[in-house]
């Protein structure tokens, strides 16, 4: 089979969920990785330390001078479009991390450059290959619920001061919210299980802990490794100079099929899970625990006046090994089968779009007093090229 030669623009950090790519068994090969920082670069070429591997400090570089088929954009938020465009106006196919850009307007311009030139684009939702997530998918199609008609989340973040308030993810001007960098996946999660995109959104939520919290000085280094023994929240230290996303989010969306759902998110939880409530015309599902640890999907379809903790089946779902509970190998895997192949993804770049259009559309009803925001829809065009 003809190599595949695929580049990082993000060469470290979460650009390590690339390596599973790297198959010089099957013709395919990490040939090249971009980041402007030494320490990546020098993780990066020590990974690679027995392949002919070039490495850059400007991605731009790299674009200009190897012979790519693919690249894998895994930078911070707010250099997704510009990461995205570049590599999409030369013709080579794109894994880029979610979310796709901070603003619709950037999603949109990404999806228009990769219809322009028709080049395939691929989104890093990897929750779509989480097991949990695709069993209750299959619950619902089955019928077994009956009709969609609600669906919650609750998203403790034990991790969210270590994580999200101790480098750029604090700022607006890089994040716009939290919505968005953390928010994304289950906005997606609940159009995928609810079959259709959010139409309206209204939010509330604050910066509640953090801006309470002592932050280093400006010429201090900042340091985001997770931690357990941060804790309690306003007793820790470290945090960014500039704060200015909000630590709690909760939002309600009305879906274009009528199902309404809710997303509520917390930074400063002692324990960290997902917990999906779908309800249905014949009964519900609910998972305890999720991707981290041993976990159980229950399924209520008959009635009982009264409180019941297990329902009327309850489904086993074992930990699976790798990143994210083996979710980022399934998706690289996704994304070789798509340049291979041409396999259809479980991923959509239409779906991914309207992700941050509802995070974009809840955020911006937060900071207006809870107002409902009417989600930018995408042109029809558009949406029919991706399908």
């Amino acid at each position: 089979m003809r190599e595949i030669r695929i580049g990082l623009i993000g060469a470290w950090g979460r650009g390590q969920l690339a390596f599973s790519a790297h198959r010089p068994s099957e013709n395919i090969r990490i040939v090249a990785g971009a980041d402007p920082s030494e320490k990546s670069i020098e993780k990066f070429r020590a990974k690679f330390a027995n392949e002919p591997i070039a490495v850059y400090n400007d991605y731009r570089a790299m674009l200009e001078k190897e012979k790519l088929d693919a690249v894998f954009v895994c930078s911070p938020d707010y250099c997704h479009e510009e990461h995205a465009l570049a590599a999409l106006r030369k013709k080579m196919a794109v894994y880029l991390e979610k979310p796709m850009a901070i603003t619709v307007e950037g999603c949109d311009r990404i999806l228009e450059t990769a219809c322009q030139n028709k080049t395939k684009l691929f989104l890093g939702h990897n929750m779509r290959y989480m097991s949990f997530v695709h069993k209750m998918k299959e619950i619902i199609d089955s019928g077994e619920i009956g009709e969609v008609k609600c669906i919650w989340c609750r998203h403790f973040i034990s991790y969210g001061g270590d994580a999200y308030f101790r480098d750029w993810h604090s700022e607006r001007r890089y994040s716009n919210g939290l919505l968005l960098q953390k928010g994304a996946h289950d906005i997606d999660v609940i159009h995928w299980l609810a079959g259709a995109y959010s139409k309206k959104v209204t939010g509330m939520g604050s910066l509640s802990v953090y801006d309470k919290c002592e932050k280093r000085g400006k010429d201090e280094p900042e340091n985001s490794s997770f931690n357990e023994s941060h804790w309690p929240p306003l007793e820790q230290k470290g945090f960014s100079p500039v704060i200015d996303v909000e630590d709690t989010n909760m939002i309600l969306m009305e879906l274009s099929n009528g199902v309404q759902a809710s997303y509520m998110q917390c930074h400063y939880t002692p324990d960290s899970c997902r917990n999906y409530t779908i309800i249905g015309t014949k009964g519900r599902i609910e998972n305890y625990g999720d991707y981290g640890s041993e976990m159980t999907i229950e399924v209520w379809n008959t009635r009982k006046d009264g409180l019941r903790l297990h329902g009327d089946r309850s489904i086993q779902m074992e930990p699976e090994g790798g990143g994210h509970g083996g979710a980022d190998e399934k998706i690289v895997r996704g994304f070789v089968d798509f340049l291979r192949e041409d396999k259809k993804p479980f991923t959509s770049p239409v779906a991914s779009r309207y992700s941050v259009a509802a995070g974009c559309a809840g955020t911006e009803s937060i900071r207006n007093g809870g107002i409902p925001v009417e989600v930018k829809t995408l042109p029809a065009e558009l949406e029919k090229y991706f399908i």
